[in-house]
């Protein structure tokens, strides 16, 4: 488990780096898992997105929701190798997006939420009960095993982040509340 407040990518200057954590919430309300902070890998159109914007894109070029798949079920007994920055889809064809009305983003100063701007932004993504509405035609079951955000590049859907995790078995009484920060 990595201390978001502590870690130091490299010491001296800041990394453009991400961190997430997932809390699974029973319908009860009693929370059922909680593994703490996790790295996650920042992609090359996160970069070009940036850049973007130094260039005169618009808010409507930034964050357009959280894409969720299921992955591949063979990562349960082979774990993949960890995400290539030049990662630019999920390998679910049919992932659920968390649309950004659904998204609560905010500047982050610390872990203390700012209305100031800061180097790092926070983004809290919360999957209630049935949701994602699966099974349906392309899913089996609510089985979570990836996750990126995204956002609009030039009108297209560009990754910003992205995390291949152990399978979440996300039954539909359910909520899951991932937490993402990103540092620039």
């Amino acid at each position: 488990m990595v201390n978001p407040l502590s870690f130091r990518p490299d010491e001296g200057r800041t990394v453009l780096h991400g961190m997430y954590r997932d809390v699974m919430i029973a319908g009860d309300g009693n929370v059922v898992w909680d593994p703490g902070w996790k790295r996650n890998t920042i992609v090359v159109d996160c970069k070009r997105l940036l850049a973007g914007f130094l260039l005169g894109g618009t808010a409507s070029d930034g964050i357009q929701g959280l894409r969720v798949g299921q992955g591949n079920a063979s990562w349960d007994q082979t774990p993949p190798a960890a995400p290539s920055p030049t990662t630019a889809a999920l390998v679910d064809p049919n992932p659920f997006l968390v649309a950004p009305a659904s998204l609560q983003i905010d500047f982050l100063d610390g872990a203390t939420v700012t209305a100031t701007p800061t180097n790092k932004i926070q983004i809290k993504a919360t999957l209630g009960p049935n949701a994602p509405p699966w099974p349906d035609a392309g899913h089996a079951a609510a089985n979570l095993r990836e996750f990126g955000l995204v956002g609009k590049l030039k009108g297209n859907e560009a990754l910003i982040n992205y995390v291949v995790h152990p399978v979440i078995v996300k039954d539909p009484a359910s909520t899951l509340t991932r937490t993402i920060w990103l540092v620039f």
